[in-house]
C-alpha cells in the first residue's frame, strides 16, 4: 500500500473528502517553495501536487506555465525537484507526494533511473500528462512495479469506448478534468461535474479527484460534494507568483481545504 492508497482509506474511513494542492517545484525558488511545501500539510492538504518545471508544457494554462519558468530560470531541474521532495521527507513521511508533469525530463535522465531516484527521494505517484495508455509499457507499468502509483487523467471527452483503456493501469486515484482545456482559464460546475463522477466511479473502485476550475472555498466544498475531493493549482499559484508572503499563501490554501473537508 502505497501513502496515497493510505491516505485515501483513512479519509474514507473519517467521511472526509480529500484536498490536494498543486505547486510547483522550484516557484519563485528553491527555498520559499520548500517552505510552502512544508506547510501545506499544516494547512489541511491531503495530497501535494509538486510540479515538474518543464519548457513546453502544453496542458498549463498561463499561470501555471509563468511558475514553470520562474521555477526554471531558478535553476530547477529534475534533480533539484527530488531534492525538494527529499527535504520535505526528512519531516513529513505520511502526506503522499505526486509529481505531476511531462515525460521528456523523465526520458532523458532514463525510466529505470528516474523510478529508483523517485523513490528513495519519496514520490508516491506520477501524473505524466503527456502519455496515453497506449504507452503504457513506456513509464506506467514499470512505475508500478517500482511502487508507485500511476494516476491518469480523465475528461469531459473521455466516452464510454475510451474509459475502460484510461482507467485499465492507472491507480492511487483518478483525476477528473472538469472542464475543457487548460488549467486556470474556466470555473468548473458541481452540477456539470456530479453525472461524469458517477458515470467514472461505476466503471472504477478508485477514489476520483476533480481539478481545474476551483479557486474558491465554496468551489472546493461544492467539488467535493459530488467527487471524493477536490484539487486547486492554479489559484494557490496566482497567490505565489503574486509575491504573497509564505504565511498568507497557507491560509489562502488551508481555506480552501477546510471548503472541501466540510463537504
Amino acid at each position: 500500500m502505497t501513502r496515497i492508497d493510505a491516505k485515501f482509506a483513512a479519509l474514507k474511513e473519517q467521511g472526509k473528502k480529500a484536498f490536494v494542492a498543486y505547486v510547483m517545484a522550484g516557484d519563485p525558488d528553491y527555498d520559499t517553495s520548500l517552505e510552502v511545501v512544508k506547510g501545506l500539510p499544516g494547512a489541511g492538504v491531503d495530497v501535494i501536487e509538486l510540479g515538474l518545471p518543464f519548457t513546453d508544457p502544453m496542458a498549463d494554462g498561463p499561470t501555471i506555465q509563468a511558475a514553470g519558468q520562474r521555477a526554471l530560470d531558478g535553476g530547477m531541474t529534475l534533480q533539484r525537484t527530488l531534492d525538494l521532495a527529499r527535504a520535505f521527507r526528512e519531516t513529513d513521511d505520511t502526506t503522499p507526494i505526486v509529481l505531476m508533469g511531462y515525460y521528456n525530463p523523465i526520458y532523458s535522465r532514463g525510466v529505470e533511473n528516474f523510478l529508483t531516484d523517485a523513490k528513495a527521494a519519496g514520490i508516491d505517484g506520477l501524473i505524466v500528462v503527456d502519455l496515453p495508455p497506449e504507452e503504457d509499457e513506456e513509464l506506467c507499468l514499470p512505475a508500478q512495479a517500482a511502487g508507485l502509483n500511476f494516476i491518469r487523467l480523465a475528461t469531459p471527452t473521455t466516452d464510454d469506448n475510451r474509459l475502460p483503456r484510461v482507467l485499465q493501469n492507472t491507480s492511487g486515484f483518478v483525476y477528473y478534468v472538469s472542464i475543457t482545456g487548460i488549467t486556470g482559464v474556466a470555473e468548473a460546475q458541481a452540477t456539470d461535474v456530479g453525472p461524469e463522477v458517477a458515470r467514472i466511479k461505476a466503471a472504477t473502485d478508485l477514489p476520483v479527484i476533480v481539478g481545474f476550475g476551483i479557486n474558491t472555498p465554496e468551489k472546493s466544498r461544492n467539488i467535493a460534494s459530488v467527487s471524493d475531493g477536490a484539487v486547486v493549482g492554479s489559484a494557490i499559484v496566482s497567490q505565489i507568483g503574486a509575491g504573497k508572503p509564505v504565511p498568507e499563501v497557507l491560509d489562502f490554501v488551508k481555506s480552501l481545504a477546510d471548503g472541501a473537508h466540510s463537504a
